[in-house]
């Protein structure tokens, strides 16, 4: 799907994003906008009829019921902004904030610091923040795919013609993220060294997406790494995509952004990120329902053009569900090793998919329905 938007458009939209899978702390986090007071509502009647009873075809009432949620600034955590716009988190007892920041370093920070109670973080970032001793657990996805890199016209003739178009040139791309992790395997399959020369690909590290795309405005970048929606920004403005991982046989199926609590909250509080897994499960299935309501929540934290959103979100690039998908991260967490980004560490206490397969089975006993048990069939294939 092609949308032709204007140059001046696009880069005012782009001003807007901020980095997303970095390891590097940055900015002060923004506040999201405020919840309405309908949601308000709703979470209050909630939390007054859950009481400390369970109810039918529910798990328990949660441990607490105000939830601090981080996020970055990417289409790729539609699920956070879904259930908090259709009042899923409201439905399940909970009142939810929440709150943009600018990098995964910061999102581990406020989990370990109690300001936060669950985040939405890149895969390659987590991993390595709980092989260095962060004890913070994986209990959910967020999405699969939507990576790639793109690159100046001048180099290309047209879209995706494969990593062989950066040999010679300098790269810009984000240090211990699932970006940077993608584009090694790539040139190590294709027998590409990393390096300066002209049958060598010269990889330039910076803090953040948000610089390493705004990189490729020096003469010195000839390419960089994307993100959602950072993809369809770069070809509105005539860069050409080098690849996108969705299409690229190693990287099939390659988990994303995944839910990251404190292991000691989790332990804690159990029926609490039950009830936050039925919500993003409800979300899921309203995106796979209800297209136009869908970008339009995503619109409300993402201000970007609604047609980015619909590229990013159903163009095929990537998929965002709540799956744990544990066999696809422990796979990644295995190259990742290989490429030396961190040395190897025992994830099985750090990784919890009990939650998600309580929340799954509770919402099938209220009834059947197609798109849950594709996900219970997913889950049970992966798990």
């Amino acid at each position: 799907m092609n949308h032709k938007l204007k140059f001046a458009a696009a880069f005012a939209a782009l001003t807007l994003l901020t980095g997303c899978g970095a390891l590097n702390p940055a900015n002060t986090a923004s506040q999201a906008p405020a919840d309405s007071s309908a949601a308000e509502s709703q979470a209050d009647a909630a939390v007054s009829e859950n009481g400390s009873e369970d109810d039918a075809g529910k798990t328990a009432a949660p441990e607490k019921d105000s939830i601090e949620l981080g996020y970055l600034n990417s289409t790729a955590h539609l699920l956070a902004f879904v259930a908090q716009e259709e009042g899923y988190f409201a439905e399940e007892g909970l009142k939810v904030t929440l709150t943009q920041f600018s990098s995964a370093g910061e999102l581990v920070n406020g989990l370990e610091s109690g300001k936060l109670d669950v985040a939405f973080i890149g895969s390659v970032p987590t991993l390595t923040f709980q092989s260095q001793g962060h004890d913070v657990t994986i209990i959910g996805g967020a999405m699969t795919n939507g990576h790639g890199y793109v690159i100046k016209s001048e180099f290309a003739d047209k879209d995706e013609a494969g990593v062989e178009v950066l040999k010679g040139r300098n790269v810009a791309s984000v240090k211990n993220s699932v970006q940077d992790a993608e584009l090694q395997i790539l040139l190590k399959n294709a027998h590409i060294e990393i390096g300066e020369g002209e049958d060598k690909v010269n990889i330039v590290y910076f803090d953040s997406q948000k610089d390493a795309y705004a990189a490729l405005s020096n003469q010195t970048i000839d390419a960089a790494s994307v993100y959602s929606p950072y993809a369809s920004l770069a070809k509105s403005q005539g860069y050409k995509v080098v690849y996108y991982c969705a299409h690229e046989k190693a990287l099939e199926n390659q988990p994303c952004c995944r839910q990251v609590a404190s292991t000691a909250s989790v332990k804690a509080n159990p029926n609490t990120y039950t009830a936050l897994e039925r919500a993003f499960l409800k979300a899921y299935h309203f995106t796979q329902t209800d297209h136009e309501k869908t970008i339009t929540d995503v619109k409300t934290y993402i201000d970007i053009d609604e047609a980015f959103i619909d590229t990013e979100v159903y163009g095929g690039y990537s998929v965002s569900s709540p799956d744990p998908d544990k066999k696809g991260t422990l796979t990644l967490k295995n190259t990742i090793v290989e490429l030396g980004y961190t040395e190897d560490y025992d994830i099985e206490p750090l990784y919890n998919t009990e939650i998600y397969k309580a929340a799954l089975d509770s919402i099938l006993a209220e009834g059947e329905d197609d798109i849950y048990q594709s996900l219970k069939e997913h889950f049970d294939a992966y798990e």
